[in-house]
């Protein structure tokens, strides 16, 4: 699994079991796209253990920390590489780019966040 993944999973919950297979009668009838389900994402951050005392909302380490994923520098390349920085050294500038792509991605794939994460 991606630490991306792993980050969103952490904070949406596991997907849930796939659905039953649709029998050939419903599946020829169109079927409405289901509703995306948004998931605050400071709300249940925040109510993660340990999250009150760690800078999350601005800290890839943290936020990383808060979800249990290994902050190391090698998880955070892969996870830099995942959303498309090949060039990632680990510097402070980095990882402030780092955490806001998280952020962006998080928001792309259902998170609800506050405006001041997504600048």
């Amino acid at each position: 699994m991606s630490i991306f993944s792993s980050i969103k999973n952490a904070i949406f919950g596991k997907k849930a079991e796939a659905a039953p297979m649709p029998t050939p009668e419903a599946a020829a009838a169109p079927q409405p796209a289901p509703a995306p389900v948004e998931v605050d994402v400071e709300a249940v951050v925040s109510a993660m253990p340990g999250a009150d005392a760690l800078n999350w909302r601005t800290s890839i380490v943290d936020l990383m920390k808060v979800v249990g994923i290994d902050a190391s520098y090698e998880n955070r390349k892969s996870l830099a590489q995942e959303l498309g920085n090949a060039d990632y050294s680990g510097s402070a500038e980095d990882n402030i780019q780092l955490h806001k792509q998280v952020v962006k991605a998080l928001a792309d794939n259902g998170g609800k966040l506050p405006a001041d994460m997504l600048d």
